[in-house]
């Protein structure tokens, strides 16, 4: 039963993303990726969360690969592909990236 206190209180809505870390829109990162053994293949980073990132490649990866990522210059982070649809891909960092990394990838300047 609703109360005169509660009629006019506002609904926050539901949470449809369930990530644990927000990701954050990157504008144009460029980046590599490579299997083991393989030569790197040029790919622009999307978007970039603490655990995880979204990439645009023409390369194929297969879901559970595990691969090499490089972001503008930065040392090599060890990922594996948990999704593709294609044209994209979207990769689980063995390790949450530093803070660093993620500020220097994520800083825009106005």
């Amino acid at each position: 039963m609703a109360t005169r206190f509660s009629q006019f209180r506002s609904v926050t809505p539901a949470l449809v993303e369930q990530r644990s870390e927000p990701r954050h829109r990157i504008l144009v990162t460029p980046a590599t990726i490579r299997k083991l053994g393989d030569e790197p293949d040029e790919a622009t980073l999307r978007d970039l969360s603490v655990y995880g990132c979204r990439i645009a490649c023409s390369a194929e990866y297969g879901v559970g690969e595990r691969l090499w990522l490089r972001f503008n210059g930065s040392m090599p982070v060890a990922a594996t592909v948990v999704w593709n649809d294609g044209g994209q891909i979207g990769c689980r960092f063995d390790a949450p990236i530093e803070r660093s990394l993620m500020r220097s990838l994520t800083l825009v300047l106005c």
